[in-house]
């Protein structure tokens, strides 16, 4: 049987399962879907679980506002054990006696908050020149790695028992959490690992927003069309302006426009007729097309066809 895609435009925020790649669980809900395009946005470790928002067809072009935003995770750490890996996956390379009381971890745990340097770890997707960093160490091999600048916006103690923590983390992009709970090992004198990872926010989205495979297993076609978010949904931080025939015609052009707004420059969301059309970018008074949608030169295209007839 030949599968039949169409073209689907939207953001579905999907909750990942468990031990399932983010490549994976995109590929088993773009199936569902039948949709010609998706992505995702922002890796999990299939030992992660949790919000994994995953962008139809045009949303692809605006999925970078999700993968700057900060993140949320409920994160379970092991004291007392150190891996090859920093988290569960890996071998055992230390055990330490851990005699601490809930007060220094809280009062530790303060040194996280802020703006913080991470070494990345090797057992990541960051690339060397042009290779992800796990291609390496599965062949035994180290490459120097530079501290990296993150920000831990909030870091709290959710429980603490025995010789395993749950912290919740709200961090700027490019903060690893096995790093962080190898970090707090470290600084606690013990060693730590991660055992346990889930993403429970993205900017303003919550991981009660999303939609589980089985849920959407579960649903018609209609059903599952109607779990999605529209384009505009991950730019709402953005300032919006409204367009005429006329300006939408000139930026699907790639002309600039003359406005005279009161506001500041940068990104807007465009809009024609009250539909999301793409992205401008303000720079004075004067307003450049960023990144439309590819139905708005379509459109201006055959427009101006019919006038030519």
């Amino acid at each position: 049987m030949v599968r039949s895609w169409r073209p689907l435009d939207g953001v579905l925020f999907f909750d990942k399962p468990l031990e399932l790649s983010s490549n994976i669980a995109l590929q088993k809900v773009r199936r569902l879907f039948q949709a010609e395009k998706a992505g995702h946005t922002g890796t999990l470790d299939p030992l992660a679980t949790g919000l994994l928002p995953i962008c139809f067809g045009e949303a692809t072009k605006f999925s970078v506002a999700l993968l700057d935003a900060d993140k949320t995770y409920r994160a379970w750490v092991r004291l007392g054990q150190t891996t090859t890996t920093g988290d569960a996956e890996g071998e055992v390379t230390s055990t330490h006696e851990v005699n601490l009381s809930e007060a220094q971890v809280q009062l530790l745990l303060l040194r996280f908050s802020g703006e913080i340097e991470q070494l990345p770890p090797m057992h990541s997707a960051l690339k060397h020149q042009g290779k992800p960093l796990y291609e390496y160490i599965r062949k035994g091999e180290t490459v120097e790695r530079e501290l990296r600048r993150v920000v831990i916006h909030e870091i709290g103690l959710e429980r603490f028992e025995g010789n395993e923590l749950v912290i919740t983390v709200r961090c700027s992009k490019g903060t690893y959490i096995r790093t962080l709970a190898e970090d707090i090992g470290h600084a606690l004198g013990c060693g730590a690992h991660l055992f346990g990872l889930r993403r429970t926010a993205i900017a303003q989205f919550s991981i009660e927003q999303a939609y589980t495979l089985a849920q959407l297993e579960a649903m018609d076609s209609t059903a599952r069309d109607a779990c999605l978010q529209p384009l505009d949904c991950m730019l709402q931080e953005l300032p919006s302006l409204e367009l005429d025939d006329v300006q939408v015609a000139r930026m699907a052009q790639g002309q600039r426009l003359g406005l005279d707004l009161s506001l500041p420059d940068g990104k807007l969301r465009l809009y024609a007729h009250g539909e999301f059309i793409g992205l401008g970018e303000l720079s004075g008074r004067r307003l450049a097309p960023s990144r439309l949608l590819a139905s708005v030169a379509r459109n201006a295209a055959q427009r101006g066809e019919s006038a030519a007839q």
